[in-house]
């Protein structure tokens, strides 16, 4: 069963490539190296490519721009937005399934640490609303499911949390451990962290793509921690001792305050301060399943993560954190 893969070469897009082996089809702006099957053209204007991709039965829209920012937040809303409506147009026209990727966090942030999301659960809008990202992809998940009962579009909406893993290229998803590598944390907010194996979640997406009946979203989850507990035992498996001092939520908050009116040098952005006071905590009722879903052991990744950061930067590859 032939699968369309947007954001083919991104973190997930390209792991998710090496899952699906012979169905894979990458949607590419530039020629990807191997004997993928790949589609030129990009995920805003499917009619300049969607004659090239027949026989595609199901897309996997991987496809987003992420930038935990308010500063030029408007190019990535309206990416995230209208790309997911016209995936599910082009799904219509392709008579394909469409898996829409999004995100945990349109549903697990949370006040308090005990608490978790499931696929039932209701948006995280009240916190989560204030932040460009976050709410461009629950507009996404809102609009593209009106949009595709309109159409007769058969969609399912997948939340991974934050990936980790070997093959970051571009740096964005690993941040969190590249700070620890690059002494680059200067505190550690009481807020924590959810994340899993980028591997594991490819393989879980290959999975769902040959599935003859899907349900209506499906969670993805792995490990949520402390925040100090994670940057602890990134420390470990990197062999660094962490022992950067812990700010109270009090103080976060009035940091972010300040960098929204007045740069501060060295610091996160205001939104990656506010987020760090939150916890991130959902789970899943069928995810392990019905899409074989197995999440590695989390020091394991941490462990592949750190290793592959350290190739990267041995070999000067650019890297951000």
């Amino acid at each position: 069963m032939k699968t369309l893969v947007t954001g083919a070469s991104g973190f997930l897009g390209r792991n998710l490539l090496e899952a699906l082996g012979d169905d894979a089809v990458a949607l590419v702006r530039a020629p990807l190296p191997g004997a993928v099957a790949q589609v030129s053209g990009t995920p805003l204007d499917p009619d300049a490519w969607l004659p090239r991709a027949q026989g595609v039965k199901v897309v996997i829209h991987a496809a987003g721009m992420v930038h935990h920012s308010r500063q030029h937040a408007e190019e990535m809303v309206r990416f995230n937005i209208d790309s997911a409506l016209a995936m599910v147009r082009a799904a219509k026209a392709l008579d394909a399934r469409l898996v829409l990727v999004s995100t945990s966090g349109t549903v697990g942030c949370f006040a308090h640490p005990t608490i978790e999301a499931d696929e039932h659960s209701l948006y995280a809008e009240g916190l989560v609303g204030r932040w460009p990202y976050y709410l461009s992809k629950i507009r996404a998940e809102e609009q593209s499911r009106k949009l595709a009962k309109q159409l007769g579009v058969a969609l399912t909406v997948v939340r991974p949390p934050v990936l980790l893993g070997p093959g970051d290229t571009l740096g964005r998803s690993t941040t969190n451990v590249a700070r620890v590598l690059n002494g680059r944390l200067p505190f550690i907010p009481t807020g924590g962290i959810a994340f899993t194996d980028v591997r594991d979640v490819a393989h879980a997406l290959a999975v769902l793509a040959k599935k003859a009946d899907w349900r209506d979203t499906y969670h993805l989850p792995g490990t949520a921690l402390p925040l100090r507990t994670f940057f602890e035992r990134v420390g470990e498996v990197a062999g660094i001792r962490v022992n950067r001092p812990g700010v109270p939520t009090l103080v976060v908050d009035g940091l972010a305050k300040l960098g929204s009116h007045v740069p501060l040098k060295k610091l996160p952005d205001p939104v990656v301060l506010e987020m760090s006071t939150c916890h991130w905590g959902f789970k899943t009722l069928w995810s392990h399943e019905e899409l074989d879903y197995r999440p590695r052991s989390h020091r394991q990744t941490l462990s592949d993560t750190v290793a592959w950061l350290r190739e990267a930067q041995a070999r000067q590859t650019p890297l951000a954190g």
